[in-house]
């Protein structure tokens, strides 16, 4: 399968000045946050890169945290079943844009790498362009496939106006999340996750104020809860645009530039767009099984919600080595210093495997502890537990499945993990709701489809990334004796 790889093969060596011609001591102001991730040791390297990525993630999570334990304390189990039972419908939702974003990081990362300096503006005002216009898209989207989506879905007739109150106003912040990301995948792309870190702690310091006051002060229920979450994104988005603005770095962003270029365009939809499918492909899976949830009731929901959400933190950690992944490969396919790319899939692989197993089995042993932060129902207690033991136990296996998804992808490398996700996520789930589920129709049944999924996926991925390895080394070879 012939894949993104016959990219820009120009600029192989290092340019003298890569960026524009400035004085050394601003030069150094930028530099400082910027990793080199095309020479040296790599581990500390992955590490320093991974370690403000995880925390940005877990902040990011505690947005959602913060709406669950402040609307599950304060407004009740309906209020929180209603705004986690529109997690896995948002995510389908959103992740086809979100998957542009992937492609932005893989082509910046590529063009930092091999210093092709104007094509890496051109990319960087696409990827801004493309974030607004999906952003105002997504606006639409939301506001009037919130109420149809989630009935289809079976959501109870005691949760669903809340659902979609929260969806509609929640959707009206998709530019500000859309800038963010993308704007944040420039940087990560360059070796800078400090800067995202400190931007997303004020955001963060914000929601959980405003979620506060909305909550517990005006009594906006659901409505507050979406409200600040909006009020933190805009504040994410503002400082990250700011950041690109005043950077005296090659990845400067050029308000007045604004426009996308349509090769630039093109080869992130290559990239990007089966990364969003296969996210959305996830999300299909999830909406399947939140639906199965949803038909043991409000209080099943709920527990779900809040096991979930707790899992959220143990995926982020882990999913910070799949970022790193894609642009450490991206970064060196792009300086064509291939030997490195399976070095750092080795690395990345055995560090999410730690994470994951320390990280999700203190979950489960620890899980009622953290629920009672959430709700102080027993029986939701309970059914948190429950899908803690099942799931976030293997969720190591998770971990490892991205990885090897983000050594593909920082290749080039974009429908093959889409159709081995397709084949080993979101149909095996499909079947086994409507065969084992129809069967043994218990939630414990439904759990068990999560573990199962990501070991067959990542034995396949594993598969894929040997084979495309050994033919981009193969390559190289035979061009370096011609």
């Amino acid at each position: 399968m012939e894949e993104i790889n016959s990219m820009e093969e120009k600029s192989s060596g290092k340019e003298e000045n890569f960026g524009d011609k400035e004085p050394s001591e601003k030069k150094a102001s930028s530099k400082k946050y910027e990793i080199d991730m095309c020479n040296g040791p790599l581990f500390g390297k992955i590490m320093i890169f991974y370690i403000p990525l995880m925390l940005s993630g877990i902040l990011q999570l505690l947005f959602n945290a913060a709406d669950i334990v402040v609307v599950g304390r304060f407004a009740g189990n309906e209020a929180l079943a209603a705004v986690g039972s529109t997690g896995s419908l948002t995510n389908l939702l959103v992740n086809i844009f979100m998957g542009l974003s992937v492609g932005a990081n893989v082509l910046v990362a590529r063009f930092y790498g091999a210093n092709q300096k104007d094509e890496l503006r051109e990319m960087i005002q696409t990827a801004m362009a493309t974030a607004l216009a999906g952003g105002a898209i997504l606006i639409f989207v939301g506001f009037f496939l919130a109420k149809p989506a989630l009935g289809l879905m079976g959501t109870p007739e005691d949760v669903i106006s809340h659902s979609v109150l929260y969806m509609r106003i929640y959707f009206a912040g998709m530019p500000f999340m859309m800038i963010y990301n993308f704007g944040s995948a420039v940087l990560r792309a360059v070796g800078d996750t400090k800067r995202p870190l400190y931007y997303l702690l004020i955001a963060g310091v914000a929601n959980v104020l405003l979620n506060l006051v909305f909550v517990i002060v005006f009594h906006m229920g659901v409505a507050g809860v979406a409200a600040a979450t909006v009020a933190s994104q805009a504040i994410s988005a503002a400082l990250v645009v700011r950041c690109l603005v005043q950077t005296d770095g090659v990845y400067r962003l050029v308000l007045e530039g604004i426009r996308i270029v349509p090769d630039k365009l093109i080869k992130m939809i290559q990239i990007g767009v089966p990364a969003g499918m296969q996210g959305a492909l996830f999300s299909v899976s999830n909406v399947l099984i939140q639906s199965s949830v949803n038909s043991f009731g409000s209080v099943a929901m709920a527990g779900n919600t809040a096991g979930s959400n707790i899992e959220g933190f143990v995926y982020t950690a882990m999913n910070a080595f799949h970022q790193a992944t894609i642009s450490f490969c991206g970064q060196n396919y792009g300086a064509r210093k291939y030997k490195r790319i399976g070095k750092v899939l080795l690395i990345c692989e055995l560090m999410v495997v730690a994470v994951g197993v320390l990280m999700g089995n203190a979950a489960y042993l620890f899980g009622g502890t953290l629920l009672k932060l959430y709700t102080v129902d027993p029986q939701v207690i309970a059914y948190g537990i429950l899908r803690m033991k099942i799931i976030s136990v293997p969720y190591f296996l998770c971990g490892m499945m991205d990885v090897a998804v983000g050594a593909l992808r920082g290749m080039g490398y974009a429908i093959m993990p889409m159709l081995v996700s397709l084949t080993g996520a979101c149909l095996f789930r499909v079947v086994w709701i409507y065969t084992i589920f129809q069967r043994y129709h218990t939630l414990e049944c439904l759990y068990y489809s999560y573990p199962i999924s990501w070991f067959l996926t990542f034995a396949v991925h594993l598969v894929c990334f040997t084979i495309v390895y050994r033919k981009v080394l193969k390559k190289n070879a035979v061009t370096a004796q011609n």
